[in-house]
């Protein structure tokens, strides 16, 4: 398992019952997580010592219950600061266990000794993006949502990486991946971090399970010669990592490089386990 344990300003404190007590910067919360399937005694004194609570609701979706939270603050990774909030959905705009990732690729591109074009797609509010800008990296962002999009620039701005750059890019993922192989562009590394389901501008269906190998495929031709990196992320507990990896040695059989796949998650600092937290396939250019 791939862990993300270089961070100093997040911690899970401990999970237990469907749900994950952490830290955030200096702020505690609860939210469900549905990896916890055990329920083991709250001994620490975090459980007891709230911020906010996420409560789901037995019809989908819940709602949040604050004690003391700003409406907004941040917590650095590094040299990375992230602006938080907690919005719709239990999230607060940051998956912290994806820090793994971002220490993987942005050694890579710090050592690649030529300059490197990333394209970052479902890129959220931009941890990836921000991560691969500070190593070196000319990036293009792209995701659906206005909101998402500016966010990332906000945590670009935060990071010192107002003037990196960076494309921003509010679009369907798979319209412009078209475009771009129509416009002949090409990218030494790409990154994809899809939803398990969405819609597409004009309603179109995206289920991870069907959906996600010709998007890979679609994605290959926008590769250079020399790939550096691909990177495939998935939360969805079906695609297992021999799963990724066997889409990615085959999508990409005609690069020469090294393909790996993983469970990744966050150390749990009550009791020293880690809890899981989805899956990467990663492809590393020769």
């Amino acid at each position: 398992m791939w862990i993300a344990n270089n961070w100093k300003d997040y911690e899970v404190y401990d999970c237990s019952g469907g749900e994950k007590l952490e830290r955030w910067g200096k702020y505690t919360l609860l939210r469900p997580d549905p990896q916890v399937i055990w329920d083991t005694p709250k001994k620490i004194p975090q459980w007891k010592k709230l911020n906010a609570h996420y409560h789901r609701s037995s019809k989908g979706g819940g709602e949040w219950e604050f004690f003391d939270l700003p409406e907004q603050w941040s917590i650095n990774y590094g040299s990375l600061t992230f602006q938080l909030k907690p919005f719709s959905f239990k999230h607060t705009g940051l998956f912290p266990e994806q820090a793994v990732n971002w220490d993987w690729f942005s050694n890579l591109i710090r050592n690649a000794g030529r300059p490197i074009k990333v394209l970052n797609l479902f890129a959220y509010t931009g941890g990836a993006t921000i991560s691969a800008a500070a190593a070196g990296a000319s990036v293009t962002h792209v995701d659906a949502s206005k909101g998402m999009v500016q966010w990332a620039k906000e945590n670009a701005a935060s990071s010192g990486l107002s003037d990196a750059p960076i494309r921003w890019i509010v679009d369907d993922c798979k319209k412009f991946v078209e475009r771009e192989i129509r416009r002949g562009n090409h990218y030494d590394a790409i990154i994809m971090d899809p939803p398990s389901y969405g819609r597409g501008p004009k309603g179109e269906i995206w289920k991870i399970e069907t959906s996600i190998y010709p998007f890979i495929e679609l994605c290959e031709q926008l590769l250079t010669d020399r790939p550096l990196f691909f990177l495939v992320n998935s939360y969805t507990t079906g695609l297992q990592p021999a799963v990724l990896s066997y889409m990615i040695n085959t999508a990409l059989k005609k690069y020469d490089g090294v393909i790996t796949a993983d469970e990744i998650g966050l150390p749990v600092s009550s009791n020293g386990l880690v809890l899981p937290c989805g899956a990467s396939g990663r492809f590393e250019g020769r």
